[in-house]
C-alpha cells in the first residue's frame, strides 16, 4: 500500500508517507495522494466513527512509530471523498515557501487557489506575518475542505512550524485541518482545548482493541487461540507494529520454534527473518538501493548499475517484504522506515566505500531525469562538490526568486566548507547578492571576500564569465565611486551569457552612475533603454523600479505632467503583481508619495510612505539605491 506509515504489509494499518524530495511534478504525485486503502487492512472504526461525529476544526493524531497514524486518516479520507487535500511532509519543507508552496499545490487539487497566494509567498518568504494574508486567499475555496498534513514530524524548521499554530488559529470556516506527527505538533494546543477547537488522537486512542488485533493477524494469515492472542496483545499493548512483525515471525516459523517478543525484535527481526530469508542478489538490492528515499525501476538500474529492477520492486511488494508503492501505476516505491535504517546500517557496516558511490550514481540520475534538487542532495551525500556547485550555480536564482531562501543558503553553507571548487568566486558572488537582497550587508561583505579571494577564471554553464560574475559584484557594491561602477557595469553586461537575468540590472546600475556623476540626460537615456528590456524579459520590479528613478528625474526639471505618467504606470505594476515585499518598490513607493504629495493627495502619500518604510530594513549600501 501507498505511503506506510510504521507498517510492514497492506495488511497492516499503518503507513508512512513519501519523502520525496524531487521537483519534477510526476515524482512529486504521491506527495498530494492520501494512501489508497486495499483489501485487508484493519479499518479502524471506532476512530474513525469519532472523526466523522466530530466538528472541532483541529485534528491531531501524535503517536511513537507503528501506530497506524497515516492509515488512520488515509482511511478517514476514503470516508470523506474528493474535498480532501493531502500533503505527506519531508526535509523539503522545512523551508517555509516551500511548505506553503506543497500546501497550495495539495489545495489546488481540489479547486483552484487564487494566484495571488504563490504571488505573496514569493514576495514574503513565507514568514509568518504573511499567513492571514494566505488564509484571504484561500477564501476562493467554497464549501467543506479538509487538509492533511502528514508526517509533520518533519517539519523542523522554527519559522515553518511557526507559520503552523498560526494556521491553525486561522483554519477557514468550513475547512478541517488534520495533522499526523511522532512528535507532539507545534500548535497552542491547551488554548485551543479550552476553545473546543481540536480533536486530539493519541497513542491509548490508536493501539488496538482485541479485535482489531485479532483481524490485524488473521490478516497477516495466522490463527492464533484466544488464549494466545490475549497473550501477544497484552505483550505488544496493542502496538500495530509489534502485533504484525510478531504475526509475520509465528507464520514464518515452525509451531515448535514458537516466537518471543523482545526489544530487540525489530531488528533481530529484520536482520535475521527478512535478510536472510532472500536471495543473495534481493539482499544486496535492499541494501544498496537504501541510500534511496523513494524508488523506481530505472532508478534502482541506474543505482546498481544493472536491469530488472521494476521487477524486483513488483517481487518484493507481492511478498510483503516491507516494500509500499507510492503511487497507483507501480512506478515508485519505497522502503518501510525502520527497515531502510536497518538496511542503511547494515551498509555501513559491510561496505562503507559504496556508499558515495551510490549516491554519486543517484545524483547522475536524478540530474538527467529533470530533478536536480534532489541530485543536489545525493551529491552531497557523494561528496561531490564539483557536481553540487554546478547544480547550486544554475539553481540557486531560480530557487532564491521563488522565495526559498532558507534552501539556497544551506547549499551555501554546506559549498563554503569546500572554496576550491570550480565556479567557487561565481556562487560567492551569487550568494553575495543574495545576502545583498535580504538587507544582510556584513554577510554581502563575507561572501564578497571569498568571491574576491578566489580565482576568477573560466566560462560558467549558462555562458557568463567568471570575471563578468565578479564586474557584477563590483558594480552593485559600488565601493570606488560612480566612474568604476560605471566601468564594472560595463564589464559585467560584456561577461553575462547574454541570456543572463543580470544584464539588465547592469544596465540600470550604469543608468545610476550617471545620476550620481550629475548627468541626468545620459541617465535617462540609458534608464528608458533599460525599462524596454526588463519588460522584454518579464523582470516588473526591476521595470518598476526604473520608471521611478525616470520619475524623479523628469519631476526634477519641473515636468510633472510626464512624471505623473510615469508614476502612475510604475504604481500599476507594483498593484497588478504583488511586489509590495520587493526592495526595488521601496523608492517606488517614495516616488509615489512624492508624486502624491504634489498632488496635494497628503493622505495617499502617507499611505505610500508607510508602504516604503516597511521595506526600509531591505535597504542597505549594498544595494545600487540612488
Amino acid at each position: 500500500m501507498r505511503g506506510q506509515d510504521d507498517g510492514a504489509d497492506p495488511a497492516l494499518s499503518y503507513q508512512e508517507p513519501s519523502t520525496s524530495t524531487a521537483s519534477h511534478i510526476g515524482a512529486l504525485e504521491p506527495k498530494f495522494q492520501a494512501p489508497a486503502t486495499r483489501a485487508g487492512m484493519v479499518a479502524r472504526t471506532t476512530l474513525l466513527d469519532r472523526l466523522s461525529a466530530s466538528d472541532e476544526p483541529l485534528i491531531t493524531v501524535v503517536a511513537p512509530p507503528g501506530y497506524g497514524k497515516t492509515t488512520l486518516l488515509a482511511q478517514w479520507a476514503e470516508r470523506l471523498g474528493p474535498r480532501v487535500a493531502w500533503v505527506s511532509c519531508d526535509k523539503t519543507d522545512n523551508d517555509p515557501v516551500a511548505f506553503w508552496t506543497a500546501v497550495i499545490t495539495a489545495l489546488d487539487q481540489i479547486a483552484p487557489v487564487s494566484p495571488a497566494a504563490s504571488q505573496l509567498l514569493a514576495a514574503s518568504g513565507g514568514g509568518v506575518d504573511v499567513i492571514p494574508s494566505l488564509v484571504s486567499t484561500f477564501g476562493t475555496i467554497r464549501g467543506p475542505l479538509v487538509l492533511v498534513l502528514d508526517h509533520a514530524e518533519a517539519v523542523t524548521s522554527r519559522e515553518c512550524r511557526t507559520s503552523i499554530a498560526e494556521f491553525a488559529l486561522r483554519v477557514p470556516k468550513g475547512w478541517r485541518l488534520a495533522m499526523a506527527s511522532r512528535d507532539p505538533i507545534p500548535i497552542p494546543t491547551a488554548q485551543l482545548r479550552v476553545q473546543g477547537r481540536i480533536v486530539e488522537i493519541g497513542t491509548p486512542e490508536l493501539a488496538m482493541a482485541r479485535n482489531e488485533a485479532s483481524d490485524l493477524v488473521r490478516a497477516a494469515g495466522v490463527e492464533l487461540a484466544d488464549s494466545r492472542m490475549d497473550e501477544l496483545l497484552q505483550r505488544t499493548e496493542g502496538w500495530p507494529a509489534g502485533l504484525y512483525l510478531a504475526a509475520l515471525a509465528m507464520r514464518d516459523s515452525s509451531p515448535a520454534e514458537g516466537f518471543t517478543f523482545t526489544d530487540r525484535l525489530m531488528g533481530d527481526y529484520l536482520r535475521s527473518e527478512l535478510l536472510t530469508r532472500v536471495s543473495s542478489s534481493q539482499a544486496s538490492f535492499f541494501m544498496r538501493t537504501s541510500i534511496l528515499d523513494r524508488m523506481s525501476g530505472p532508478l534502482c538500474d541506474a543505482v546498481l548499475g544493472g536491469k530488472g529492477s521494476a521487477r524486483v520492486l513488483e517481487q518484493l511488494v507481492s511478498r510483503n517484504l516491507l516494500v509500499v508503492p507510492l503511487d497507483h501505476g507501480g512506478e515508485w516505491y519505497r522502503y518501510h522506515h525502520i527497515l531502510r535504517e536497518l538496511l542503511q546500517t547494515e551498509l555501513r557496516r559491510n561496505d562503507p566505500d559504496l556508499v558515495p558511490e551510490l549516491h554519486s550514481r543517484a545524483a547522475v540520475w536524478y540530474e538527467s531525469n529533470g530533478m536536480p534538487e534532489t541530485a543536489v542532495d545525493h551529491a552531497q551525500a557523494a561528496g561531490d562538490a564539483e557536481r553540487v556547485a554546478r547544480l547550486v550555480l544554475n539553481l540557486m536564482n531560480p530557487v532564491w526568486a521563488s522565495g526559498r531562501v532558507d534552501t539556497v543558503q544551506r547549499w551555501m553553507e554546506w559549498l563554503e566548507e569546500r572554496p576550491s571548487v570550480r565556479h567557487s568566486s561565481a556562487i560567492a558572488a551569487h550568494g553575495a547578492l543574495i545576502s545583498a537582497l535580504l538587507g544582510r550587508p556584513s554577510e554581502t561583505e563575507r561572501w564578497a571576500a571569498i568571491a574576491e579571494g578566489l580565482p576568477t577564471t573560466g566560462t560558467l554553464p549558462d555562458g557568463s564569465t567568471a570575471s563578468g560574475t565578479l564586474a557584477y559584484l563590483r558594480a552593485n557594491l559600488a565601493r570606488a565611486g560612480p566612474e568604476m561602477m560605471r566601468r564594472d557595469a560595463r564589464e559585467a553586461w560584456d561577461g553575462l551569457s547574454p541570456t543572463s537575468p543580470y544584464r539588465t540590472a547592469m544596465m540600470l546600475t550604469e543608468g545610476l552612475s550617471y545620476v550620481l556623476d550629475g548627468d541626468p540626460g545620459r541617465a535617462d537615456a540609458v534608464f528608458a533603454h533599460t525599462y524596454d528590456l526588463a519588460t522584454d524579459d518579464g523582470a516588473l520590479p526591476v521595470a518598476a523600479l526604473i520608471l521611478a528613478e525616470r520619475f524623479l528625474l523628469v519631476a526634477e526639471r519641473g515636468d510633472w505632467r510626464a512624471a505623473d505618467a510615469l508614476m502612475v504606470r510604475a504604481a500599476e505594476i507594483l498593484e497588478s503583481g504583488r511586489f509590495d515585499g520587493y526592495w526595488t518598490s521601496a523608492l517606488v513607493f517614495a516616488a509615489a508619495a512624492r508624486a502624491a504629495a504634489h498632488r496635494g493627495h497628503m493622505h495617499a502619500a502617507r499611505q505610500y510612505v508607510k508602504r516604503a518604510a516597511r521595506l526600509r530594513p531591505l535597504l542597505t549600501y549594498a544595494l545600487p539605491v540612488v
